[in-house]
């Protein structure tokens, strides 16, 4: 398994405070999102969310032209 640092990551969990805590780290070591805010209601009311992030370096890599 290679310990390098992939571009792009796909973040997930409940609509809570620790999901934005994740969000929030992966902004302050540098990553950048990447899209909007993704969220999913379940058949129990439970919301999910999702966020893209990628690491400045590869934005072009990922951009729609």
């Amino acid at each position: 398994m290679s310990d390098e640092k992939k571009a792009y990551r796909f973040l997930t969990g409940p609509d809570d405070a620790a999901f934005c805590q994740r969000v929030s780290d992966a902004l302050r070591e540098g990553w950048v999102l990447y899209g909007p805010p993704l969220m999913q209601v379940d058949a129990d009311g439970n919301r999910h969310c999702g966020q893209a992030v990628v690491l400045p370096e590869f934005l072009s890599t990922y951009s729609e032209n």
